[in-house]
């Protein structure tokens, strides 16, 4: 363990500070529901936007962004839109607003406002979001649990657990002729060590998220943010210094085309003469034919965007704006505070990776190195007291806010969603928050238990991806576009494509098959959504349409473009009503801004490589858009 006291002692304060936050914030929590699942929609955009960022800065995602940015170079940008990425992008443009004026406390709850409350498939409807929104907040919770794990497991490795944890004794002979078993033993050591950790974080994680709500979320979340701030500047800085005193040229020792964005058919890495086992993980990815695999990430993220945030903590985020407009500011201003920082650091860890590879102590798996553990590796040999300590800090807070913020939107629909629909609806104050602490405790022993049963950080990513979110893709598109659309369509289309985007992944965390493994899910997406769009059309026309009513004060309050005529025109009978002609002007603002996108995370790479000719080139795209879209995009924030 190469942490020394003062590095301890940074994170200890840490640590202190988040229970502190945790106690202060209790009191402004317990005033209203709202208030504590919220934050009473009175938080600042800016605010929301920078504790979003904060969530998806996180480890996990951190961990697999050096290790994609080490094995597939600058091409690694395209990766993230598996995810989508770019979802923030549609938030920022138009989707943001919609949801934001339905006033509602959940995705679910937003159901009512585009359904109805008395049309009888709403329940079923209103049931299977909330069992989606359960699934997604568990699963997200077990990548958080996984990678923490794996993080700490390289700073206190398992031979030191008894030096901290003087009950547990892992004790094993490393003598292959008396231990025959010493592999094993020493796996499960590990395993142990790494789920040790991820499981003592996580009960602080629980203590401030669940005592403090969304106040304290996105305090501690701002605090987190600003150390994360810091650390990537020195990071960045001193892999750059690294670089320059080392005199190597860093793409020598990379294959050609590392250092290029751009790409043909293939992936075209040629890894065999420089590192075997990076061409061996290449082949397991998938990701050789990479022309096809950015078509269909590109194909499957336009839709998933369209279908609007999934109910998470983004979500929750944009329910807690005061305004619209703000859910707007806050969805681009995401993208403007996390690409170029969090990038900065995620650079600059691969580049002193790169420089000292042979020298980390990375872990295996079995044979195979683990490329994920490059980042813990980086931090624990080659940065200098003090900042060890205050990027330690800045992951492990990075693990809590985005755990925490799943944490609080699992919450709000087990209490907002079950406990007051179904269970108790005239439940006072004290026990709407008696129920908070419940879910949430309930929440993390699912996360958890999920988490001890994935292989790594990578997996968890395709399960939920590929997986989770290829169930929730053609029902979400439908509900905002189609006026015909009923909740019957959307109970049917969120079943089917639910059940069937999860068996493949299902077969794979259990070992059955490892044919589901890598990128081989997204070539299923088209048979999921062609699946989905069945049981959305079928479910639809198997009962009667929306009240007219409802759909009415849903156009006249969301105002959304598509497939509205039939309902425009009923308003029009007794009032003037504008449509909404901005699909356009939405669909360039989207085009610039995934393309602003690219450029503020390869802007960071160019200047932590300097090189300045392409950095020149970014600045000048990225300011040219950035013209554009203040005219394009902010001076009409307030047109539909």
């Amino acid at each position: 363990m190469n942490l020394t006291t003062f590095d301890i002692s940074i994170i200890v304060v840490y640590f202190l500070m988040m229970v502190v936050i945790g106690i202060i914030m209790k009191n402004q929590a317990k005033k209203s529901k709202d208030s504590y699942l919220l934050g009473g929609k009175k938080l600042p955009w800016y605010m929301l936007g920078l504790s979003d960022a904060s969530d998806m800065f996180d480890i996990s995602g951190t961990m697999l962004l050096v290790s994609m940015a080490f094995l597939y170079g600058f091409k690694s940008v395209w990766i993230p839109w598996m995810w989508p990425v770019f979802n923030q992008v549609f938030l920022m443009v138009f989707l943001s607003k919609w949801l934001r004026r339905s006033n509602a406390t959940t995705g679910a709850e937003w159901l009512g406002t585009r359904f109805g409350f008395s049309d009888k498939g709403v329940r079923g409807s209103h049931a299977i979001v909330v069992i989606f929104a359960l699934m997604l907040c568990i699963g997200y919770m077990a990548y958080a649990f996984v990678g923490v794990g794996e993080f700490l497991e390289i700073f206190i490795p398992y031979e030191t657990i008894k030096e901290v944890v003087p009950f547990l004794d892992f004790s094993i002979d490393t003598n292959p002729e008396t231990n025959p078993n010493f592999a094993a033993e020493l796996d499960h050591a590990k395993d142990f060590t790494a789920q040790f950790y991820g499981v003592s974080i996580c009960l602080v994680a629980t203590f401030y998220s669940i005592i403090g709500g969304m106040h304290g979320i996105v305090l501690a979340d701002f605090i987190k943010y600003m150390i994360m701030i810091v650390c990537s500047l020195f990071v960045g800085v001193i892999a750059m210094q690294h670089l320059a005193e080392s005199q190597v040229v860093l793409t020598d020792r990379m294959p050609l085309g590392w250092d290029s964005p751009f790409f043909g058919s293939e992936l075209g890495l040629n890894w065999e003469d420089k590192l075997a086992a990076a061409a061996s993980k290449l082949e397991s990815d998938g990701y050789k034919f990479f022309s096809a695999i950015v078509g269909m990430m590109f194909f499957s993220g336009v839709l998933k965007s369209m279908a609007g945030p999934a109910p998470n903590y983004d979500c929750q985020k944009i329910l807690s704006t005061k305004s619209p407009e703000e859910a707007s500011k806050m969805s681009g201003f995401i993208s403007i505070i996390l690409l170029p920082i969090r990038y900065f650091m995620v650079m600059g860890l691969c580049t002193l990776g790169i420089l000292y590879f042979n020298e980390l102590p990375l872990s295996k798996t079995g044979s195979d190195i683990n490329f994920e553990s490059i980042m813990p590796a980086v931090i624990n040999t080659h940065l200098p007291t003090g900042l060890v300590g205050l990027v330690l800090a800045g992951f492990l807070g990075a693990f809590m806010s985005n755990f925490s913020g799943t944490l609080n939107a699992g919450q709000a629909y087990i209490v907002n969603d079950l406990y007051l629909k179904y269970i108790n609806p005239s439940a006072t104050r004290s026990k709407t928050i008696n129920a908070s602490y419940l879910a949430g405790t309930l929440m993390v022993i699912l996360g958890v238990g999920l988490g001890l049963l994935i292989k790594d950080v990578n997996m968890i990513f395709n399960i939920i991806t590929a997986g989770l979110y290829g169930g929730f893709v053609c029902a979400n598109v439908l509900k905002w576009y189609w006026w015909r659309f009923n909740a019957s369509g959307y109970f049917w289309g969120m079943l089917v494509g639910i059940i069937a985007s999860a068996i493949p992944p299902a077969l794979s965390v259990l070992n059955i098959t490892d044919y589901f493994d890598g990128t081989r899910m997204l070539y299923f997406f088209p048979i999921f959504i062609v699946i989905q769009l069945i049981g959305c059309i079928a479910g639809t026309y198997a009962a009667p349409p929306t009240e007219r009513d409802v759909l009415i004060k849903f156009y006249k309050d969301v105002r959304p473009w598509g497939f509205w005529k039939p309902i425009r025109d009923e308003i029009s009978k007794t009032e003037s009503i504008e449509p909404n002609k901005n699909i356009k002007w939405n669909a360039l603002n989207v085009l610039l801004g995934i393309t602003g996108q690219i450029l503020l995370t390869l802007l960071p790479m160019y200047v932590i490589l300097s090189n300045w000719s392409a950095v020149s080139i970014i600045l000048a795209g990225f300011l040219t858009i950035a013209v554009i879209m203040r005219k394009t995009w902010w001076n009409r924030l307030s047109d539909f």
